[in-house]
């Protein structure tokens, strides 16, 4: 049977652009505080940007984060409207970010879908991978988190 989980420079892929984002968005790296396969549902945030991923790769990417850090990121970026739309449009754009710094690592046989905008902190279920790799973070004083649940197609 084919092997067709992510390996480690492939997630490594998603650190580092989460990693980049931080860094060219508000000049502040994040704390990667740690990367782990999960073994259930992930407790996540309450505001969710998925991406889902086909072509030479299936499956999802996250991003999960709290009001107050995407509020912060937004006036960082000198928007005034902190409303709940304008904080689901941001974590959105950012999970299609990562998604799209991903890409260029993953081939461009990568299709991206436009990012789905999700509300409230239910636990994150893994849809492709028995145990997905969560990538938990901070980045000033707050927590967020990315899972990536994908695999390369056979």
């Amino acid at each position: 049977m084919a092997d067709n989980s992510l390996h480690e420079a492939e997630l490594k892929l998603f650190v580092e652009s989460v990693r980049n984002y931080f860094k060219t968005t508000t000049h502040q790296e994040p704390q990667i505080t740690s990367a782990y396969l999960a073994t259930g549902d992930v407790e996540g945030h309450d505001f969710n940007g998925v991406v889902t991923f086909s072509g030479s790769y299936k499956g999802h990417v996250t991003v999960s984060m709290p009001p107050q850090l995407l509020r912060e990121l937004l006036l960082l970026q000198k928007e005034n409207d902190l409303s709940e739309g304008n904080l689901l449009d941001a974590v959105g754009e950012i999970a299609n970010t990562l998604a799209g710094n991903a890409r260029q690592g993953l081939g461009a046989g990568l299709d991206i879908s436009v990012p789905a905008k999700l509300r409230g902190h239910a636990g994150l279920r893994a849809r492709v991978r028995k145990h997905p790799c969560v990538i938990t973070l901070r980045w000033n004083h707050q927590p967020a988190l990315v899972v990536v649940d994908m695999e390369r197609r056979a």
